[in-house]
């Protein structure tokens, strides 16, 4: 502790960014996003092998910011890789990081990356290590998971710590119990998932980085499966693989991932560009609408956030779609950060219990198959 307060460190990897960030309790001290460019990313053959990268990016901040790493209560990593989990803070045992290393959940996504990180620092200065709110944070209903195929079932992967930390930012702005709210919740930037909050549970959202939902900057989204097949005869898994989260989206349209440059083009007359960045809307609002129906239409508000929220253009035409369903809410600064160290927090603080990860267990599932 320092002044009586407790320093947490979180880190963040995602699809485009590492995010880093010091906390004093509740009080953020510093604050980083660092872009990485596509074709760095895309050389990476797997997530995994993206940890000395990352690392690097790590240390800059923490050398640069003359950081002291040695009182740091808690170090938190955005999780991603194990099997899934309810929502919640817990702490880091070593199946967690066994299951997360070897990617049992069969994330394609850096955030498997988050635990793997943090566990490095907390062996190398000390003090308690943490994940909230994991991208596998699940709790579907049975209906929710079941396919047109008996062996295979929907799986979550979502942007929970935003999507969670945004509902939860917004209930307690408006004196709203997260409880009792249902909320559609839109996390637009490099991923993009939308989930339905019914009373405090994510029960339904697009799986973001399965190739589920709309298109982003890297990733292929819901695509048409006869014409996937067809597609696939010249293509090796891998490459397929790699489409849906690292050469899809606007790299495969326009060849850069960056949504300036693409949007920079629909402000010059690019029309190739313009179609493809309404396309960027039209799946956004099928996919709130979609969530809103999962809700029977009894939606308190329809909440987006992330980086995307800076493009006005888009979000009005997200307005112009949806807004009579629900009231519209932008909250235009992520709180996944916020959302990590709130969790580990409220356990230092003795306010809550940590969860234990005990594996496969953890969430029930009936039928279709135990790997889906």
């Amino acid at each position: 502790m320092k002044n009586n307060k407790f320093r947490i460190f979180v880190i963040n990897p995602g699809s485009t960014s590492t995010k880093m960030a010091l906390f004093e309790d509740d009080c953020k001290i510093l604050e980083t996003s660092v872009s990485h460019d596509a074709d760095v990313l895309n050389s990476f053959p797997t997530p995994n092998d993206q940890f000395g990268y990352r690392m690097g990016v790590i240390k800059e901040f923490v050398e640069k910011n003359d950081i002291e790493m040695d009182n740091i209560d808690a170090f938190v990593g955005r999780g991603g890789g194990c099997y899934p989990v309810p929502s919640g803070t817990f702490e880091v045992n070593d199946l967690l990081l066994n299951d997360i290393r070897s990617n049992v959940g069969r994330t394609i996504h850096p955030s498997i990356l988050g635990v793997q990180l943090a566990y490095e620092l907390q062996q190398q200065y000390g003090g308690r290590l943490f994940m909230v709110d994991p991208i596998c944070v699940d709790e579907y209903t049975d209906v929710a998971r079941v396919t047109g195929v008996r062996e295979i079932q929907r799986r979550t992967e979502s942007h929970a710590l935003n999507l969670r930390g945004t509902a939860m930012k917004h209930c307690k702005l408006h004196g709203m119990d997260y409880k009792k709210s249902k909320l559609v919740v839109a996390h637009i930037d490099g991923g993009i998932t939308i989930a339905a909050h019914d009373c405090g549970r994510q029960v339904d959202c697009n799986q973001g980085a399965g190739g589920e939902g709309p298109f982003t900057a890297t990733r292929t989204g819901s695509l048409p499966l006869m014409e996937v097949l067809d597609y696939f005869q010249d293509h090796t898994y891998e490459e397929m693989r790699h489409l849906c989260t690292g050469t899809g989206g606007f790299v495969s349209h326009f060849g850069t991932s960056d949504a300036d440059e693409v949007y920079a083009r629909v402000l010059k007359g690019d029309e190739d560009a313009a179609l493809v960045w309404e396309a960027l809307g039209y799946n956004i609002v099928k996919y709130i609408g979609s969530m809103a129906t999962v809700l029977k239409g009894d939606v308190d508000g329809i909440l987006i956030t992330g980086r995307y929220t800076r493009f006005p253009e888009l979000i009005d035409y997200i307005k112009r779609y949806t807004e009579w369903i629900a009231p519209i809410y932008i909250y235009e600064n992520e709180v996944e950060q916020e959302a990590m160290c709130a969790g580990a927090l409220r356990v230092l603080r003795g306010e809550e219990e940590p969860k234990v990860y005990t594996g496969k267990d953890m969430v029930r599932r009936k039928g279709g198959s135990e790997n889906a």
